[in-house]
């Protein structure tokens, strides 16, 4: 799979060509016709569907560097002043639903501090089996606690500003926006000790 998708968002795209696969099929022929009747708006449905699930390759540089120049584009409407109104809204609402895809991708980070927990420990689990099995090649143990503040820092705090910035949720922006600083201050407090916990709960 890496080398047919040159190692590049290798499980977004295999997720998006799977998932495309599966509706080309004749017995979705009526969800097929609910969402798109001509080729053009197939054509632009497809390309929303790449885009939101690329959107989740939280690794890739250079599809970041993308997304913000969209999202200045959208948003910062002295650089879209000689554009066409609904090439104006389309581009908004597509940059919106990228971030949207994002957010849920990492709506845990978002939550109460326990939801937080939950699932960090359950990918602590996984990523540390896969150093035992040989298929990894760090023990996330020794960069767990200061991959999660830069985590934080990098990309969940700037996600939940422009969840806020981009008005979708209303009042609720807030809240996600307020959890995700608690948690990267009570992980900042706890979070050697909880690594250390979950270190010896998941030995090698």
């Amino acid at each position: 799979m890496a080398s047919i998708y040159k190692n590049r968002s290798v499980a977004e795209q295999v997720s998006v060509d799977l998932a495309w696969e599966l509706l080309q099929d004749e017995s979705f022929s009526d969800l097929q016709r609910a969402i798109y009747q001509t080729p053009e708006e197939k054509r632009r449905f497809r390309q929303l569907v790449v885009n939101s699930v690329m959107a989740t390759d939280i690794v890739d540089k250079e599809l970041k560097t993308l997304r913000n120049g969209r999202w200045n584009k959208a948003f910062e409407s002295s650089l879209a002043q000689n554009e066409p109104p609904k090439d104006a809204i389309d581009r908004k609402a597509t940059i919106v639903i990228e971030h949207l895809i994002q957010a849920s991708d990492v709506s845990h980070t978002m939550q109460h501090w326990h939801v937080f927990r939950k699932w960090n420990e359950r990918l602590f689990e996984e990523m540390r089996s896969a150093y035992k099995a040989g298929r990894a090649e760090t023990d996330p143990a020794t960069f767990w606690y200061q991959g999660e503040i830069g985590f934080f820092d990098f990309y969940i705090i700037p996600l939940a500003k422009k969840l806020k910035e981009c008005g979708v949720f209303g009042v609720s922006s807030d809240e996600y926006l307020n959890y995700a600083l608690h948690n990267r201050e009570e992980w900042s407090a706890r979070g050697m000790e909880i690594v250390a916990e979950m270190a010896h709960k998941y030995p090698l």
